[in-house]
């Protein structure tokens, strides 16, 4: 069985990177979202990332960005992976020539399948709670159950968000059997700050599914 990938998102100190690597996270997310209390400054990326091991992805968050931004950040040659978090176009998120991953909020009344066919060429296709105001980071969980009508392809490239935190990360994990995971607010001591412990718990949490 492939172990689940693990992803701690909204990256915003040097020390919370390197004890998210140390603790055994498969990637790290840095927002550039300016709006969002997690965002960081593209300048302030490399040093954010001094001292980050090998292995380990760094994978960049835009909702509905200029086609200048998402150069302009990877220009740094720091980032593995795009992450889309807006109402972006495949040919959109196609154009940078780099992996990456869609996310699809999980509306009451949505077709998750044919959303996430619409963006076939994503790597991942990240599934989080819907939230008509914030993008990501709601803290708050969606029903499971919509992932069981995926196609066994589509379910492949899940990566699971929304809500997850460590009392509960093992317990997705059965319910759902995703390629991966991805937790911001539910590691953090406040908006931005990572709680290593929180971090620990959550990694031993996935880890302990399988």
């Amino acid at each position: 069985m492939q172990k689940t990938w693990i992803k701690i998102c909204g990256i915003t100190r040097a020390q919370d990177a390197l004890a998210a690597a140390e603790l055994g996270a498969d990637a790290i997310g840095v927002n550039f979202y300016a709006p969002s209390p997690r965002a960081i400054e593209v300048e302030s990326l490399p040093q954010l990332l001094a001292g980050l091991p090998q292995g380990i992805d760094v994978v960049a968050l835009f909702v509905d960005p200029t086609a200048e931004l998402v150069r302009q950040v990877l220009a740094t040659a720091a980032v593995d992976l795009l992450q889309f978090h807006g109402v972006e176009t495949a040919e959109f998120c196609e154009q940078f020539g780099m992996p990456y991953m869609k996310v699809v909020p999980v509306k009451p009344d949505s077709d998750l399948a044919a959303a996430i066919a619409e963006y076939n060429s994503a790597k991942y296709t990240l599934l989080d709670s819907y939230d008509p105001v914030s993008h990501g980071g709601t803290g708050k969980t969606f029903d499971w159950s919509r992932v069981d009508r995926l196609s066994e392809e589509q379910r492949r490239t899940v990566v699971l968000a929304g809500g997850l935190q460590p009392d509960n990360v093992r317990a997705a994990i059965e319910r759902v059997q995703p390629f991966g995971v991805d937790v911001s607010s539910g590691v953090e001591a406040s908006k931005g700050i990572k709680d290593r412990g929180k971090m620990k718990s959550f990694i031993e949490g996935v880890r302990s599914s399988g």
